[in-house]
């Protein structure tokens, strides 16, 4: 099994004109690889998954598969709020090749711990695939308590969490009841260093994008027990959290595309471009870290 501690860049995809926009992507993932990423997910939810077809999934795949020539692991994402619809995805992401499924907690229908057990165990048994479990609750409403976890973290296929509540202390509780053999990545740029502080490996990234060789270098030498990095960071804390004044992935595209790696801030429907003057401050923001 590869290994998928480090930072993992959760890919946007780049659109031109309502089509995939393959010469952004190329050079995004170009970009992404010079600056030390440690590997990719593929239409997770920076990638606007709900709204790419199962055609075009697959063909994103099979392209930064092609580019990135197995330099770095590639995780699909393959979570829904049906656990039918997610072991149709999970065992399509492993027939194309990918290196493990990353399956958020099932949104909007609110399932008690026991049904999210359930949908895990079956996603997991579904297919050889290695499984992270994603649990973000500021989107899902449901989380995925401690318990659970642990319990999860028994099933031969879970290899892991993407932790993404901000919660550190929440985040230490897995590191430790799952043990150091269990896969504790963060899903939030702004806490991933006191993550790592306490046990994690690593981060699945929407600022990486931006900032591709920090990122990897902070968390390499956190690993390493340096706390330096978290001073660095302070630098870019502002321009970070305003990666969220509106939804991601909508102000990151908007960064990507002033710093000239994709050629349109376009998104699909019902995201919409970054507006202004939210769009002006973004690129101030960006100037004072000569970003741009």
């Amino acid at each position: 099994m590869k290994d998928f501690s480090g930072v993992f860049t959760a890919l946007v995809t780049p659109f031109k004109n309502g089509d995939i926009d393959w010469n952004s992507l190329k050079r995004l993932v170009r970009a992404q690889l010079d600056g030390g990423i440690n590997g990719f997910v593929v239409s997770g939810t920076t990638g606007e998954s709900p709204t790419l077809t199962d055609e075009e999934k697959q063909k994103l795949f099979s392209f930064i598969k092609s580019e990135s020539g197995g330099q770095v692991p590639l995780v699909m994402g393959t979570g829904t709020n049906s656990t039918a619809d997610t072991i149709s995805a999970t065992q399509a992401a492993a027939s194309w090749g990918a290196d493990a499924a990353l399956v958020v907690v099932p949104y909007y229908n609110k399932p008690p711990q026991r049904g999210l057990f359930q949908h895990y165990q079956k996603v997991a048994a579904s297919s050889s695939l290695p499984v992270i479990l994603y649990n973000v609750p500021g989107r899902t409403i449901t989380k995925l308590e401690l318990e659970t976890i642990e319990e999860l973290s028994h099933l031969p296929n879970v290899i892991g969490i993407k932790e993404a509540t901000g919660d550190i202390e929440f985040g230490a509780g897995v590191v430790k009841a799952c043990g150091p053999e269990f896969l504790v990545t963060s899903g939030d740029d702004g806490t991933f260093l006191q993550l790592t502080s306490v046990g994690g490996q690593g981060v699945i990234s929407v600022a990486s994008h931006i900032l591709p060789k920090q990122f990897s270098d902070w968390c390499a030498r956190a690993r390493r027990g340096d706390r330096n990095p978290q001073m660095e960071f302070e630098r870019y804390r502002d321009l970070n959290s305003y990666l969220y004044v509106e939804a991601n992935p909508i102000p990151i595209k908007m960064a990507l595309h002033q710093m000239g790696l994709i050629d349109s801030p376009e998104l699909r429907l019902p995201l919409v471009q970054l507006s202004e003057p939210y769009a002006a401050e973004l690129k101030n923001k960006m100037r004072a870290v000569e970003l741009v």
